[in-house]
C-alpha cells in the first residue's frame, strides 16, 4: 500500500511541509529531541550547531577514509594502502573550518586540536587496516557506499508526514545471501554488546526503513562496526562488530520503539507554540551554550536573520519568536536577560565567539594569548568582508601572526580568515591586514559611472576603491576567472559584458557551452552554445587575427569563454577533425599568444581549478587572474599561486591578481542580474 503523503501534488506537498518547523526527520534529530529538546531546537530549527570535539572530527575523517576505501574496492576491486587512507583523512582534517573546532583548557589552539585529531584518526585507520577481515570475511559483494537518501516511510503502521533523511555508510550482500547495512563507529571505549543491541535497534530500523524504500531490497541485518582508538593493553582486537538481526519480530519491536519519539518530535515541530525544554542532566551538551541560545531567542534585538534558519522556514520561525517572547504573563526586562547571558557565556571559556567583545578585541585577545602584542588600528567595512589593519608591536615577527589565523577565525566564529601577503600602507603607516567574511546585507549595485573608457570595473575593494581591468593596457590583455557554483562568477561575467558593451567594444563573442547567456545575443554580441559551432567560431577568430596582423590593423574584440574546461573535454578529437584543422585548445592558445596586438581580449572562465587545464604554461597567457570562492585552498593556489579564495563568502566576493596592482586585492563584484540591452 502506497504511503499517503508520498505522491501528493506539488501544491499540496508545499502546503504540508509549510506547516512544520523542519523539512524532514532523521534518527539523529529524533534521538536529540528525546535527549534534550532545547538542543534540538537550537540546532535543527535555528541552525546553530555546536562546535565539534576532537574525537568527533577525527571520527568524521575516519568515515571519509573508509568511504574512499570501500568505493575503490567496489568500483575497481582495488584495496588501497593504509598510507592512502591516511592521506585522505589528513586532507579532510586540513579542510575543517576553524569555527568547527571545539577548544578546551588542555587543547586551546587549532594547531593542538589538529595534532590530537591526527593522532586519533591515525590510530583508527591502523586498527581498521590490521583487522579489516572482520568486515571482509563475510562480505560477498559491496552494493553501495555512502548512501544519502530521503524517503517517506511508515513506522509502527503509521505514515509519517515528513520524509525521513538518512546517510548509510555501506550496504553489502553477505556470503549467507542476506543484505546488511554497515555503520562505522569510532569509540574511546566499546559499548557492552547486550546494552548496545537494545539501544541501537532504533537506529538500525531507521536505516532499514529508509534504504528499503529507495532500493526495493530487503535488509536482513545491520552491523555496527566499532573501532576503539585507545589501545587495549592486552593486545585484544580494536574492532568489534555488533550485529542487529532484522526479521518480522525485531521489525515490530524496533518500529514500536522508534514510533514514540518520532510521534513526539513531529507533534512538536508541527506546533509553532511548542516550548522546548532544557534537560539539565544531558552531559552531551554545553549548558552555557544552551542558555546563551535561550537568551538570544528571548531578546528582541535578535531577528531571524541573526540565526541560520532555513529560508523556507523564516516566516514561521519569526512568528514563533514573537509568540515565545510574548508568552510570559510578566515580561522579563531585557537588561536582566543580557546579564544572565553574560553569566551563561562564562561557562564557555574557550569560545570567544559567544562573548560580548568586539571583533577587534577578539583579534587582539587571541594573539596576546600567544604572546603576540597587536592593536587593531583601523577597520574598514566592505560588502562581503571587513578588513582590520593591525599595528604589530616592536619585537613581534609579522610572520608569526600567520600561524594563528585559524585561532583568530575560531574566535570570530568564521570558517577562515585571510591575512594579506604584503603590508598595507594607510595614512603613511604600514599595517598587517586581516580580512573576515561576513553576512552581506546589501548588494554592490551595477554603476555605469564607474567605467573609465576601456577601463572596465571589476568591483570595489574594502577601502571603497574601484578595481579595474584595463582593455587598453597591453600588459593585461586576458583574464582567467574561476569560481564554484554560487561564487558569483556568472553574475560578474554579465557585468563585464555590459561594461564592455557600454564602452563601445566593437565585437563581443560569448562562447557558452552551458547555454547561460542566450538572452544576451544582439547588436555587437554573438552567443555560441553548440560545441561544434564554438570550435568554428574560434577558428574564424584565428583567421581574423591573422588578417589584422597582416594588414597592421586593430579593433577591440572581447571573447568571453565560459566553462572552457568543459568545452575542451567535449570538443572533437583529432580523429574526428578534418586533416590540418587545429583543436579548440590550440586555437584558443594562438589567440591568447598572438591576438593582443590585433585587439583581441579574452576572458576564460571555469568552475574547476584543475591543474590539467590551468597549468603553468597556460597561466602565462593570463596576466589577470580572478578567483571567486572555491572549495579548497589547493584550488585557490592553482589560480592565484596563493591560498585565500577558499575563505571568500561567495556571491561576488573575489580576489584579483594583476600587473596593475602590487598585491592580490579582495573585491566585491557588481550585481546586475538583468540582461544587456543590445
Amino acid at each position: 500500500m502506497s504511503h499517503q503523503y508520498k505522491n501528493l501534488p506539488a501544491d499540496e506537498m508545499e502546503a504540508l511541509l509549510s506547516g512544520f518547523l523542519v523539512n524532514s526527520w532523521s534518527y539523529s534529530k529524533v534521538s536529540q529531541f528525546a535527549r534534550n529538546e532545547k538542543s534540538f531546537e537550537m540546532q535543527h530549527i535555528y541552525g546553530l550547531y555546536s562546535r565539534l570535539s576532537i574525537s568527533s572530527i577525527a571520527g568524521n575523517a575516519y568515515h571519509t577514509a573508509l568511504e574512499y576505501y570501500f568505493f575503490n574496492l567496489k568500483e575497481f576491486g582495488t584495496q588501497l594502502a593504509v598510507e592512502e587512507l591516511k592521506a585522505c583523512a589528513y586532507q579532510y582534517l586540513d579542510g575543517v573550518a576553524a569555527n568547527k573546532w571545539k577548544l578546551t583548557e588542555t587543547v586551546d589552539t587549532i594547531e593542538k586540536a589538529m595534532e590530537r585529531a591526527t593522532k586519533v584518526v591515525t590510530s583508527l585507520l591502523d586498527n581498521f587496516y590490521r583487522e579489516k577481515s572482520l568486515y571482509e570475511d563475510d562480505i560477498d559483494e559491496i552494493l553501495a557506499v555512502e548512501v544519502k537518501g530521503e524517503a517517506w516511510v511508515t513506522v509502527n503502521g503509521v505514515d509519517i508526514p515528513l520524509p525521513c533523511r538518512f546517510k548509510i555508510d555501506l550496504v553489502v550482500r553477505l556470503k549467507s545471501g542476506g543484505i546488511a547495512i554497515v555503520d562505522h563507529k569510532s569509540r574511546s571505549a566499546f559499548t557492552p554488546e547486550d546494552e548496545a543491541v537494545l539501544s541501537i535497534g532504533v537506529q538500525a530500523i531507521t536505516y532499514v526503513l529508509g534504504y528499503e524504500e529507495i532500493s526495493g531490497l530487503t535488509v536482513s541485518e545491520v552491523w555496527f562496526m566499532e573501532n576503539k582508538y585507545s589501545q587495549n593493553k592486552d593486545k585484544s582486537p580494536q574492532l568489534s562488530r555488533i550485529p542487529v538481526k532484522i526479521d518480522d519480530n525485531t521489525r515490530r519491536l524496533y518500529g514500536a520503539l522508534l514510533y514514540e519519539p518520532v510521534k513526539r518530535m513531529i507533534a512538536a515541530v508541527r506546533d509553532p507554540d511548542y516550548i522546548y525544554l532544557i534537560n539539565e542532566s544531558d552531559n552531551f551538551v554545553d549548558k552555557g551554550e544552551i542558555y546563551d541560545f535561550w537568551c538570544r531567542t528571548m531578546l528582541n534585538e535578535f531577528s531571524v536573520d541573526s540565526f541560520n534558519i532555513d529560508e523556507s522556514k523564516k516566516e514561521l520561525v519569526a512568528k514563533r519568536l514573537k509568540k515565545v517572547r510574548d508568552s510570559g504573563v510578566i515580561p522579563v526586562n531585557p537588561t536582566i536577560i543580557r546579564e544572565f547571558k553574560k553569566n551563561a557565556v562564562k561557562f564557555i571559556p574557550f569560545d570567544l565567539s559567544t562573548t560580548n567583545m568586539t571583533p577587534q578585541q577578539k583579534i587582539e585577545h587571541t594573539l596576546r594569548v600567544f604572546g603576540k602584542s597587536v592593536a587593531v588600528a583601523h577597520t574598514f567595512e566592505g560588502y562581503s568582508s571587513n578588513t582590520f589593519l593591525l599595528e604589530v608591536a616592536s619585537g613581534v615577527k609579522v610572520a608569526d601572526v600567520f600561524k594563528y589565523r585559524l585561532d583568530i577565525a575560531n574566535a570570530l566564529d568564521v570558517e577562515n580568515v585571510r591575512i594579506g601577503q604584503s603590508l598595507v600602507r594607510h595614512e603613511g603607516k604600514s599595517y598587517l591586514s586581516i580580512e573576515v567574511s561576513k553576512k552581506r546585507d546589501k548588494n554592490l549595485v551595477y554603476r555605469p559611472e564607474d567605467r573609465e573608457g576601456y577601463k572596465l570595473p571589476v568591483g570595489v575593494d574594502n577601502y571603497g576603491r574601484v578595481v579595474y581591468w584595463d582593455l587598453d593596457n597591453q600588459s593585461t590583455p586576458h583574464a582567467l576567472v574561476c569560481g564554484a557554483t554560487g561564487s558569483g562568477k556568472s553574475v560578474w561575467l554579465r557585468s563585464t559584458i555590459q561594461y564592455a558593451w557600454e564602452a563601445g567594444v566593437s565585437d563581443i563573442i560569448i562562447l557558452d557551452p552551458k547555454d547561460e547567456f542566450a538572452g544576451l545575443a544582439g547588436r555587437r554580441i554573438d552567443v555560441v552554445s553548440d560545441i561544434y559551432e564554438i570550435e568554428l567560431a574560434l577558428a574564424r577568430c584565428v583567421e581574423e587575427m591573422n588578417l589584422r596582423v597582416k594588414d597592421k590593423r586593430s579593433s577591440k574584440t572581447l571573447i568571453i569563454f565560459d566553462e572552457f574546461a568543459d568545452a575542451y573535454a567535449n570538443s572533437r578529437r583529432k580523429s574526428e577533425r578534418n586533416e590540418g584543422e587545429k583543436s579548440l585548445e590550440e586555437n584558443l592558445r594562438l589567440l591568447l599568444q598572438k591576438g593582443r596586438s590585433a585587439g583581441f581580449r579574452i576572458v576564460a572562465a571555469t568552475q574547476r581549478a584543475s591543474t590539467k587545464i590551468i597549468n603553468g604554461d597556460s597561466k602565462v597567457n593570463f596576466p589577470v587572474q580572478i578567483c571567486f570562492r572555491v572549495p579548497k585552498e589547493a584550488d585557490s593556489r592553482v589560480v592565484l599561486d596563493e591560498g585565500g579564495a577558499e575563505c571568500l563568502a561567495g556571491a561576488g566576493d573575489g580576489l584579483i591578481k594583476s600587473p596593475e596592482y602590487m598585491d592580490t586585492i579582495r573585491f566585491q563584484a557588481y550585481y546586475k542580474p538583468e540582461t544587456v540591452t543590445a
